[in-house]
């Protein structure tokens, strides 16, 4: 594999730290393939090591086309914000104004909710659900109104909980207000006007002609391809863009900048993008939420950030615009999850010599925690917890239904521990999820209701 040779060619002494770090965990984590990009002050830095498949390796470098996930939901809410701009929509209007057929399953909600829940995932309804509608153009309608069967969890704009199937529903406004399909849209309203000329939608833009990777997941300790590879047209608003670290840092510096393009084009005025930036909801550990950003504090440093997952791959995206800082890292493996989180951890160290705040884990006696102990609960997210040694024993149930309801189940997470360090208030103290804020969630009358966790809140099932 090109690891040792892809890093001798790096001459800045940072950059090349940090890449040092990413090879090392590669290597323990068994990540075939990592490219990884940043943008400093003016100057921007890129590579790739490793291979882009196990089955058909070819190395991987900063040009290899990685599918992004979910940093796709910050492409969707800047579209949004450019119908804003258009005067074609508003942000706290009833999406029913828009589109007047939608359904939930609360028929209250489908009245009042608005584009604003939507991009700070604040519906309250179950927001993991994936289904492949086929390659026409009206996959995203039909997936629109297959969420109509989802059950609402919390009430409207009360709780924050990560909601996939909320951005079908953005997706889907795109298409209404611009009379043309989400790809279509995005192409003309974003990709274009910002020169993103490697990034795509669909399969048939990518395979054959450049360069692409595919996912890896461990199965009995041996790394395998992931299939399928792609998640179905109905998901793009939510998770289907295929990218590269350059075209993200490209995607970044018009976050962090004057809304204009490298050729001096307005996309977006300035004060709509700060809009985006401005929190919104508490996310928990996750930080605060923006319009599809999320906002954490390191010191008197602001990071917005999202990431994104999708069969065997694992992506980051993160920006501070005070530093003219950008940070891109895409990954070909599940685990690579652990290597996205890490290289935010030392970039900051690297290049700023400070660091995300570290609650302090807690032992507690087994007494205190017998009330947290049980099953929580989401359709494609749950797991028991029990009590054990001072700390919570996290065993994941895998439920599969990604990218399409019939997917089975993949390989179990390992058993985790989660300490207390509030009330309330849990950190994950091993891998895969090291380092993860969770919080217990209490009904009006003090009682135990849900537990968030990976920013999914899971009601605790009464046995």
């Amino acid at each position: 594999m090109n690891r040792k040779s892809a890093l001798e060619k790096i001459k800045e002494k940072k950059f090349k730290k940090l890449c040092e770090n990413i090879v090392a965990e590669m290597k323990r984590l068994d990540v075939p393939g990592v490219s990884v990009g940043i943008w400093q002050a003016g100057k921007e830095f890129s590579a790739g090591f490793g291979v882009t498949s196990l089955e058909n390796p070819l190395p991987v470098t900063a040009d290899t086309l990685f599918q992004v996930g979910s940093i796709s939901k910050t492409f969707t809410g800047t579209l949004l914000m450019r119908l804003v701009e258009m005067g074609k929509l508003e942000l706290d209007a009833p999406v029913r104004k828009y589109l007047p057929t939608l359904k939930l399953s609360d028929s209250r909600v489908a009245e009042i909710v608005t584009t604003r829940h939507l991009l700070t995932h604040t519906g309250g309804w179950t927001g993991d659900y994936f289904n492949d509608f086929g390659n026409g153009n009206d996959a995203l309608a039909k997936m629109v109104k297959s969420i109509a069967k989802l059950p609402q969890i919390t009430p409207l704009g009360e709780v924050w909980s990560y909601n996939n199937a909320g951005f079908n529903i953005a997706g889907r406004l795109i298409e209404v207000l611009t009379k043309k399909p989400y790809e279509q849209a995005a192409q003309e309203l974003l990709l274009d006007p910002l020169g993103l000329a490697m990034s795509f939608f669909f399969p048939s833009d990518i395979l054959i002609t450049h360069r692409f990777a595919v996912g890896h997941t461990k199965w009995d300790d041996e790394v395998k391809v992931a299939r399928p590879w792609a998640i179905g047209r109905a998901g793009n608003a939510v998770g289907g863009l295929v990218s590269t670290v350059k075209d993200l840092l490209a995607y970044a510096r018009f976050h962090m900048g004057a809304g204009k393009s490298d050729s001096d084009e307005q996309i977006l005025s300035s004060e709509s993008l700060q809009s985006m930036r401005l929190p919104i909801a508490d996310a928990g550990g996750r930080g605060k939420m923006g319009i599809t950003w999320f906002i954490r504090q390191a010191g008197d440093l602001t990071i917005y950030s999202h990431g994104g997952a999708t069969n065997g791959q694992q992506a980051g995206l993160q920006f501070i615009p005070e530093k003219d800082f950008a940070l891109a890292v895409l990954t070909n493996s599940d685990d690579g999850g652990i290597i996205t989180s890490n290289v935010l951890k030392w970039a900051l160290e690297i290049y700023f010599d400070t660091a995300l705040p570290a609650p302090i884990p807690q032992q507690k006696p087994d007494s205190e925690l017998a009330e947290y102990a049980g099953t929580y609960d989401l359709p494609l997210s749950a797991f028991t917890l029990e009590v054990k040694d001072g700390y919570l024993v996290q065993n994941e149930i895998p439920r599969g239904g990604f990218p399409t309801p019939e997917t089975p189940p993949g390989p179990p997470a390992p058993p985790m521990r989660l300490a207390m360090f509030e009330k309330d208030r849990t950190i994950t103290l091993d891998e895969p999820s090291q380092g993860s804020l969770s919080e217990f969630i209490r009904d009006k009358d003090g009682k135990l209701a849900f537990l968030r966790n990976g920013g999914r809140v899971h009601p605790k099932i009464v046995q």
